[in-house]
Order: structure tokens, then C-alpha cells, then sequence
């Protein structure tokens, strides 16, 4: 008898948000693909998984800084006889400083990750899930999406893009039984902000970081309704609200000084 048991894929599920939102899948009795980088921190959380939700696991270790990567993950999944009911675009980065003195390299991996691969994903494995009028995509965008962000320019654009194309490509599978969901959490305590070197701003020394746990659950939980946009916190939804009434150019100004860190920059 094939199995009723759904299964969701989670890019950069490795570490931080990821590995909560597979966490998250796996307790609601979703059968995971998890796919990041570090093929041991996986094969570790997939056997995790496994022995505590009695769930199915698969592990694939792919760098989606690399362009072929969305096509050989999308090819993998399929020759494993797999089937996705929701593809979890997770997987990103971010770093500091002022656009003239930041590294191209480092600016160009992170728009093929954070923004290339997730229409490259997206575009994938929607066809499926049309084919079977049933699917849910989860975009994991973040409140820097709302706004531009000075000192953190292209992180902030590539966040805006993600809320932007997920909302439209929403509204355009309405009545398709395809969802997408954006996902836009505030500062979350996970290793992303060591990794992005931004550990020392003013909106990770003076803001109180989310549980990522807590953002997870409250994105799986706005998956599964279909939501297109997802804000945890009120406190959130306050602010992003409130941006909308004020001057552009002050809003700008704001998120320079947020950003700024001990150095003054």
C-alpha cells in the first residue's frame, strides 16, 4: 500500500532556521528531504529525525551557490522516486558593510543563492505539484524584505525580491490547490548573524532575538493554512505597518542606524 505520509524539502537545513522547520515537518509526521551543504550535519539530523518521529529521511548534498545545483537536486529527487508535497526554499546568507567595499564573489553567491535558486527551485517543482493540483511552497524571506537597508544592501534587496515574486506567484495559482508563503521573520537567534558578520549591529545587540523554534512553528503552521505572507511576532507586524506611513527616505535613514555597528560605520 503506498504511503498517505506527505513530504516536504528543506533547503539549508543543516543548521538554524532549517533545521527547526524539518524539525517542524518531521513532528507533524511530513517524511523530509533535507539538502544544505554539509552532508554529515544532515546524514546527523536525518537520523535524528528518523528515530524520534519514526519518519523517512533523505539526505542530499548540494551547494546552491553553484547554478547547476536547483536541476541536479530536482533530478535527484526525481530518480529517487520521490514526490514533493512542499518545498521549503530555506537556504541563504547575508553579510555586511558598505557596497563599495564589499567582495563581488562573495555578493554574486549570495543572489544565486538566496534569490536565483529559489526561482530555479520554485519553478521545478511547482510542475508537479500542478500536475496534482495539490502543493505548498514556504519562501523564507525576512523583514528586511519591507525596506531598503543601507550597509546590508544586497542582502536586503535579494529579501525584498523573495516577498515580491512569492506574493505574485501566489495570487497566480490561486484555485491551481498550489499555495506559496512567505515567510519574514525579524532577528532570530541562529548562527546566521555569525555568518553574516552582523552579530555587533545595533538591531542584534538592542532587539530581542525570536527562538527560531518559535518562528518555525509559526511558519509551518501559515504553510499548512495557505497563507501568503507570514510576520511572527506583533511586534513585527506593528513596525512593518507602521513603515508604510512614513517617509521613505526617513525609513532608509532608520535602517542605516540599525545597521550600524561599533565601528560607526
Amino acid at each position: 500500500m503506498p504511503s498517505e505520509r506527505q513530504t516536504a524539502l528543506i533547503t539549508g537545513a543543516s543548521v538554524g532556521l532549517g533545521r527547526e522547520l524539518a524539525k517542524q515537518f518531521a513532528s507533524h509526521g511530513h517524511d523530509v528531504i533535507l539538502t544544505a551543504r554539509n552532508r554529515d550535519a544532515l546524514e546527523a539530523l536525518a537520523g535524528a529525525l528518523e528515530g524520534k518521529h519514526k519518519i523517512k529521511a533523505t539526505v542530499f548534498a548540494f551547494d546552491l551557490a553553484l547554478p547547476d545545483s536547483p536541476q541536479a537536486l530536482f533530478d535527484s529527487v526525481t530518480m529517487e522516486g520521490l514526490h514533493v508535497d512542499t518545498l521549503v526554499n530555506n537556504a541563504g546568507f547575508g553579510f555586511a558593510g558598505p557596497f563599495a567595499d564589499t567582495e563581488i564573489e562573495k555578493e554574486l553567491d549570495m543572489i544565486q543563492v538566496n534569490v536565483t535558486a529559489v526561482v530555479h527551485l520554485t519553478k521545478l517543482f511547482m510542475q508537479p505539484m500542478l500536475k496534482r493540483k495539490k502543493g505548498r511552497i514556504l519562501n523564507v524571506a525576512s523583514m528586511a524584505g519591507f525596506q531598503p537597508g543601507p550597509l546590508n544592501s544586497i542582502y536586503y534587496s535579494t529579501k525584498a525580491f523573495v516577498l515580491s515574486f512569492s506574493q505574485a506567484i501566489d495570487e497566480e495559482l490561486r484555485n491551481s490547490g498550489v499555495s506559496v508563503t512567505c515567510l519574514c521573520p525579524g532577528p532570530t537567534a541562529t548562527e546566521f548573524a555569525e555568518r553574516a558578520g552582523t552579530v555587533n549591529t545595533h538591531v542584534f545587540r538592542r532587539t530581542n532575538t525570536a527562538d527560531a523554534e518559535d518562528v518555525a512553528h509559526y511558519g509551518y503552521k501559515a504553510t499548512m493554512r495557505g497563507d501568503r505572507i507570514a510576520v511572527p511576532g506583533v511586534k513585527n507586524k506593528v513596525i512593518i505597518q507602521a513603515e508604510r506611513f512614513l517617509p521613505r527616505a526617513f525609513v532608509t535613514a532608520a535602517v542605516r542606524r540599525i545597521q550600524a555597528d561599533r565601528q560607526g560605520r
